[in-house]
């Protein structure tokens, strides 16, 4: 099989192909994983629709339903992570993992890949590890700050690293890596500000907060909301977008009288995420990786409060480095009782202060991420099949 590639470069991913390559894309977990490696698949379609993709996932876990959503097929594989106290989990560990290799085995030999790409999550440890004993080039693509484990296992395998943060080289195979920031998909766009602000019945003049605590909600930042509302809507004059999470409105939406608050608009879920940051001035959130690359691309001035509970306390490494370019402020989770208000007000309230970290986030942004991770796959692929 030969594959020929021309003018794969920055601005322009069209292949001309004898045959079509086979990319095999391996991510789970969280939409941390699956969206960036779906964002790599829309580019590698994209470059030539001929190009043949299939998922590598676990079927409990939200890659099965989002992944086919998003057209693609997807084959699951036996695995789960290693709790670091003994759980009956663990125990049937060793039992998955072999079960899991010998699935890996069979999935790469039906589909064939000309290269393999992991994008984190503990299902692409098995069949990542599959792949390179195989001899199939293995791209890692890495969203955060401090790798997680499984690609810091398979960095030794992978002929090339792909990152979002510059902090990233300090766990991985430096001469590897290539700093493209995350893949986003589609091109988000940020709406235009008067007509974001109409369409949350918003007016043009009150400073405008957007709280995101992601789909499942982020308890600390419900719970000083709930508790400065008063401050910040009615003391500090802010139009507040507040989107709460699915597990949370409920209680919240019985426990707050939103006709009390006019220019509050609770939410679980914001369906036109574009129009939110277009309305926002200010947004507050925790520090995912794919929160902060949108962040980036649309030059959307934050006050990141990290996570406190996530593996190798990523989300704070994740603020930090947008944090030291003027980008965003960070709030830790420990603080956020004391000076949470204080924040806020003093900064939304500082358009030149916002206008600086507008620029410093946008300095940051890679809106061309995925179809430079296409680009090496061909480029890999195309070295394969000669």
């Amino acid at each position: 099989m030969t594959t020929a590639t021309k003018n794969i470069s920055s601005t322009d991913t069209r292949t001309a192909a004898a045959e079509p390559i086979r990319v095999l894309l391996a991510a789970g977990g969280t939409g941390g994983h699956v969206y960036p490696a779906i964002a790599i698949a829309d580019a590698l379609r994209k470059a030539d629709p001929r190009t043949k993709i299939l998922f590598v996932g676990t079927r409990d876990r939200m890659e099965w339903e989002a992944v086919p959503k998003s057209g693609y097929d997807i084959k699951s594989v036996w695995i789960s992570g290693f709790h670091r106290r003994l759980t009956p989990q663990n125990l049937l560990f060793p039992f998955k993992l072999v079960t899991s290799i010998v699935q890996s085995f069979s999935i790469i030999k039906s589909f064939k890949p000309d290269v393999m790409v992991a994008c984190g999550g503990f299902a692409a440890g098995p069949i990542g590890w599959v792949a390179a004993k195989l001899n199939i080039p293995i791209v890692i693509q890495e969203q955060n700050s401090y790798p997680g484990v499984t690609n810091r296992l398979l960095a030794k395998h992978a002929v090339s690293i792909f990152t979002a943060f510059e902090d990233a080289k300090k766990y991985l195979p430096e001469e590897k890596i290539t700093l493209s920031g995350n893949p986003v998909r589609g091109q988000l766009k940020q709406s235009d500000s008067s007509a974001a602000r109409e369409a949350f019945g918003f007016n043009s003049e009150a400073p405008v907060l957007l709280i995101l605590g992601g789909s499942g909600g982020a308890l600390a930042l419900n719970n000083i909301m709930q508790k400065e509302l008063d401050h910040l809507h009615n003391e500090a004059g802010l139009q507040i977008i507040w989107q709460c999470g699915k597990r949370y409105f409920e209680e919240l939406n019985k426990q707050i009288d939103t006709d009390s608050y006019p220019n509050l608009r609770l939410t679980q879920y914001i369906d036109d995420m574009p129009a939110a940051y277009g309305a926002a001035d200010l947004v507050v959130t925790r520090a995912g990786a794919g929160t902060c690359s949108e962040l980036m691309l649309l030059g959307q001035p934050a006050v990141l409060v990290p996570s406190p509970n996530v593996a190798g306390d990523h989300q704070a490494k994740n603020a930090k480095s947008m944090v030291e370019t003027g980008a965003a402020e960070l709030l830790e989770e420990s603080d956020i009782e004391e000076k949470f208000s204080e924040v806020i007000t003093a900064l939304i309230m500082d358009k030149e202060r916002l206008q600086k970290m507008n620029e410093a986030m946008k300095s940051l942004a890679k809106p061309d991420a995925a179809k430079t991770i296409a680009k090496e796959i061909y480029t890999l692929a195309q070295k394969r099949n000669r």
